[in-house]
């Protein structure tokens, strides 16, 4: 796992001050290439955290002959595809592995990167033909972003490195204000977006190729997550929890054994944690496990993560977690380059800092409920003809207080069910991230993109569950979930792996019947199914939760004047939402839906966070 960075076209800057941008991904080498291109100077920079062939041939950027490669990820089968391949090997990593490959087959290679099971994102230069190759993993675990105008070209592993390098080119950086109303709509950017014109993420599951001579881009797919759900479906439970077993056991086996490092694993109280753990245990005993607990909230699920790691006798650790969030917060959030909606990345980056005491590779759960049905909101999903006609009474009920009852449940259900028929975005928002829809709304060409997209999805033939199933895979995890996962990890240089992702389950999953996911209100029934051989029945029945914080409480309590302050003083947040409509959100609690404000003042903090931050970076703060 490592940091990766590179420029086209610009002035000549040392490793050592690249390096500083990203030492946190890799603090164990860095390493440079550079070379005159028709096209003007490239140079490639790399930070490097070593975990398969810590030696150093495995030093990066790689070269070979006329190829140069810098590789940020993971690929666990990378010795079987070197099987066939004519190349002299001087390493057992992957980041060789992929040099031949392409010294192999050439760009053909790029149209069968689905070969690879694993995460990863790469920039290779290809001085014979005066080409950049870059690709990214199918699910979107690994993140490049791109900066692109005329002929300068910059790319980076995070936003924050990017905008520092773009800064010290001295090249410019503009606001994409439509971007981020999209981003206070829904609470991700569009497409794994970001808020900087000019500036973008290569899509998850595509490769693109630069011509150095003519600084033309262009970007394909190799991947289409669509096309697994169009494959007949597996019927047959016994097959399916056969196979199912036999898939997440291997993935698990692949994902420890292709580690030189000792691997650990993140354990929640849910199913999906706590399956990895059971099967992980049977590879390596006394497997180091960690969860986390808030005191004195309903949202501590040590007890249960206690429970498996007591059956499978891990070397546990639950971390109390004691906090200064008026002081880390802030911190925290910056580091994600781009607003950042989800709260979790606040345990999330505490337990992360934790298990980097500790080990350097960890499992986690990730992938679950996008590929299985986790989600409660599934069922009211496959609900909604029957919710339909009671939608009147949504204008005749009052606010939910608590976040985690049953009537605010169905009161969400009613929300969804207003909009099922009038804007299928605005449902979708609704059934998932769910902040301002309602109270405002933030108009932008992105949500005409993202309304038209979940329009046609709906609209495709898809079974139910699956419609959703494929708008979460494509919105909430690549936008969502796997960036604060990457961004909490690597800023404590921390490999998180995630089993379910794993080729043969991505494509497994969606061949699934609908009821093996789905069954009445039992969510992930398969998997579910699976954990009762290993696990006991309060972990297999326990409702999903994931790392969840108590936001309204830390709003109204620990965190209330760093947030209201915040934002009644801030001039950029009053250029996306009304001062009156600021003030009312800070000062009238009363007016709203408790968890639903909390969101949406979290929402605008997160805003107000990173617009800080450039300004740092720029130099006017």
């Amino acid at each position: 796992m490592c940091g990766i960075a590179g420029i086209l076209n610009g002035a000549k800057l040392p490793l050592d001050q690249i390096y500083s941008f990203m030492r946190h991904r890799g603090p164990d080498d860095k390493g440079s290439f550079s070379d005159f291109t028709q096209g003007g100077l490239l140079q490639f920079f790399h930070a490097r955290l070593s975990i398969q062939d810590l030696s150093t041939l495995a030093h990066q950027p790689m070269v070979y002959k006329d190829l140069c490669l810098v590789f940020n990820g993971e690929i666990y089968n990378h010795l079987q595809l070197r099987e066939g391949l004519e190349f002299d090997f001087q390493t057992h990593s992957d980041t060789e592995t992929l040099l031949a490959m392409f010294a192999h087959f050439g760009e053909n290679f790029l149209e069968n990167l689905n070969q690879l099971d694993g995460m990863f994102a790469f920039a290779l230069y290809d001085k014979k033909n005066q080409k950049l190759y870059f690709a990214r993993d199918r699910m979107g675990k690994k993140p490049l972003f791109c900066y692109k105008k005329d002929t300068k070209f910059v790319f980076a592993s995070e936003l924050n490195a990017l905008c520092r390098i773009v800064k010290s080119l001295n090249l410019s950086l503009e606001l994409d204000y439509d971007a981020i109303n999209f981003y206070l709509q829904g609470g991700f950017f569009y497409r794994d977006g970001t808020p900087y014109k000019n500036v973008f993420a290569i899509p998850s599951a595509h490769y693109g190729i630069l011509d150095v001579r003519t600084h033309n881009l262009i970007l394909k797919p190799y991947f289409k997550l669509e096309s697994c759900y169009k494959m007949p479906k597996i019927k047959d439970e016994n097959q399916a929890l056969t196979l199912c077993e036999e898939l997440l056991k291997q993935s698990i086996r692949n994902r420890i054994e292709s580690s030189d490092l000792e691997v650990g694993a993140f354990l929640s109280g849910g199913i999906d944690s706590s399956l990895i753990v059971a099967l992980a245990s049977q590879i390596k005993p006394n497997l180091r496990t960690f969860t986390i607990s808030f005191e004195n909230t309903a949202f501590d699920e040590s007890s249960l993560a206690q429970k498996t790691a007591n059956q499978f006798g891990t070397s546990h650790q639950n971390l109390k977690i004691s906090t200064n969030l008026v002081q880390d917060v802030p911190r925290i959030l910056q580091a994600y380059g781009r607003p950042f909606f989800d709260s979790s990345a606040i345990p999330s980056f505490y337990v992360a800092q934790a298990a980097k005491e500790h080990l350097s590779v960890v499992l986690n759960g990730d992938g679950a409920d996008e590929l299985f049905g986790g989600y409660r909101r599934y069922v009211g999903h496959l609900l909604m003809p029957k919710i339909l006609p009671f939608v009147f009474l949504k204008d005749f009920l009052p606010n939910p207080k608590s976040k985690q009852s049953l009537y605010n449940y169905f009161y969400r259900l009613l929300q969804m069910a207003g909009a099922y028929k009038r804007d299928l975005g605005e449902y979708y928002l609704r059934a998932s991230t769910d902040i301002f829809v309602g109270f405002h709304s933030f108009e932008s060409e992105n949500y005409k993109q993202f309304q038209t997209e979940v329009k046609m999805i709906f609209k495709a033939g898809y079974p139910s569950l699956s419609q959703m199933l494929l708008l979460d895979s494509s919105h909430l995890l690549l936008c969502d979930l796997l960036p604060k996962m990457d961004i909490a990890t690597m800023a404590h240089s921390l490999e998180a792996r995630s089993p379910f992702l794993s080729k043969s389950l991505v494509e497994f999953a969606p061949t699934l019947e609908e009821n093996l996911k789905v069954r009445g209100t039992i969510t992930k029934y398969l998997l579910r199914k699976l954990a009762q051989k290993y696990l006991v029945k309060e972990v297999v029945n326990a409702p999903k939760r994931g790392f969840e914080v108590p936001l309204s409480a830390w709003i109204e309590g620990e965190i209330k004047e760093l947030v209201l302050d915040n934002l009644q003083s801030s001039k950029f947040v009053q250029e996306f939402l009304p001062k009156n409509m600021i003030e009312s959100l800070c000062n009238a609690p009363q007016k709203y839906p408790k968890e639903k404000r909390a969101k949406m003042l979290w929402c605008l903090f997160a805003l107000e966070m990173w617009n800080q931050n450039l300004r740092k970076i720029n130099g006017s703060y």
